[in-house]
């Protein structure tokens, strides 16, 4: 049994979650054979997965949205390989009081924790972006690694996507020369280009505080930068704004691409070569995938659907755990995933299934064990 599951967010970590569902298995069959390699798909979660995968866990102390400094957490592997999750430095779980800065949240210390990997000695950066309190474009992560945005005057624009609309010029000549010999994957379940309709402001940004008129200011000073950035460096700054990862995290994926010549992959491919889920799915007979809520997001790049395509791949049964179900089981067949079962089956109330969620994926995990191994 391979249990290659994601969190469930606001309740299990990953790791958790395969604990608790592995007692759930041994109380029905107690001799069966389980192993566990929790996954993430590039959002937040991501560097605990690399770290229950043997990576060496790192701290750095960095600059937080609105300045306040953080205690951010990377992940390195003996060959050089780096995971860094934006969300750590610049993610919504570290806007102070919890209230929003939609205009002027920095990625600053997105850039710092990409120094501090360098610093580590990683070679290869696996940067997964999600979960992010910015709309800055990347441009607080740029100027943490040595760019400089200039406004009229020739000082150093405000922090966050609203003062870029004062942008004048850029200069990308002054990045840490380590980046150019660096791999960095940009890895992301979002495809959305930088501006638009289905640009980072539009769609991303009221989830991050933004009202109808700061989406429209966010939207315009991301269109204006990119058009900076591409009297700085040429066309390729106008190519990378319609491509798809460039709207992820506030518009990070854009200054990723742009200045740090990243590949974009999605989060959960990369995630599962990075965590060794390949060697692991070789030995297996049997899949146990899941999140917290099994959706129509997950069908776009989550977890629980790449581990289904993966395992279907080999010719595996998949069967999913989880916190809440909102997919029919024909949209359950599609993905590969036999059955789901979730945990408001069996408590109705969600804030007692969040605070009861590890027994009662244990009871979900016997359950499931009678169903499909006894």
């Amino acid at each position: 049994m391979l249990i290659a599951a994601d969190k469930f967010k606001g309740s299990l970590t990953a790791v958790e979650v395969a604990e608790h569902v592995t007692a759930g298995l041994r109380r029905a069959v107690p001799g069966v054979d389980v192993a566990a390699v929790p996954v993430a798909d590039g959002g937040d979660g991501t560097v605990a997965a690399a770290l229950a995968a043997g990576f060496t866990r790192h701290e750095a102390r960095v600059t937080g949205p609105t300045g306040t400094p953080v205690t951010a957490t990377f992940a390195l592997r003996a060959d050089g390989t780096a995971v860094v999750e934006m969300a750590e430095a610049s993610g919504l779980q570290h806007l102070p009081g919890g209230v929003f800065a939609p205009l002027t949240a920095t990625t600053y210390g997105t850039g710092e924790l990409l120094l501090a990997a360098l610093d580590a000695g990683a070679t290869s950066i696996v940067f997964g972006v999600g979960g992010s309190a910015t709309t800055d474009g990347g441009a607080g992560m740029l100027a943490a690694l040595g760019a400089r945005f200039l406004d009229a005057d020739g000082e150093p624009v405000g922090p966050g996507g609203g003062p870029l609309r004062e942008l004048a010029t850029a200069d990308l000549s002054g990045l840490d020369p380590r980046l150019a010999r660096t791999e960095i994957v940009l890895a992301s379940d979002v495809d959305n280009p930088l501006t638009g309709p289905k640009g980072a402001p539009a769609v991303y940004g009221p989830q991050k505080g933004a009202d109808e008129d700061d989406v429209a200011t966010l939207d315009a000073a991301l269109a204006h930068y990119a058009e900076v950035l591409e009297r700085a460096v040429g066309p390729k700054a106008a190519e990378y704004a319609l491509a798809p990862g460039a709207g992820a995290a506030g518009g990070i994926g854009y200054g990723a691409l742009v200045g740090l010549d990243a590949a974009f992959r999605p989060g959960i491919d990369v995630m599962l070569d990075v965590l060794g889920f390949g060697p692991a799915l070789a030995k297996a007979t049997f899949v146990i995938t899941g999140e917290g809520s099994l959706d129509e997001q997950t069908l776009h790049g989550k977890a629980p659907a790449g581990v289904a395509a993966a395992a279907r791949a080999a010719g595996l049964d998949v069967v999913a755990v989880c916190g809440r179900l909102q997919l029919p089981q024909e949209a359950l067949d599609r993905a590969g995933i036999r059955r789901a079962y979730a945990l408001t089956d069996l408590e109705s109330d969600p804030a007692r299934c969040m605070a009861e969620a590890g027994p009662l994926l244990e009871r979900a995990a016997e359950s499931l064990a009678r169903d499909f191994l006894v």
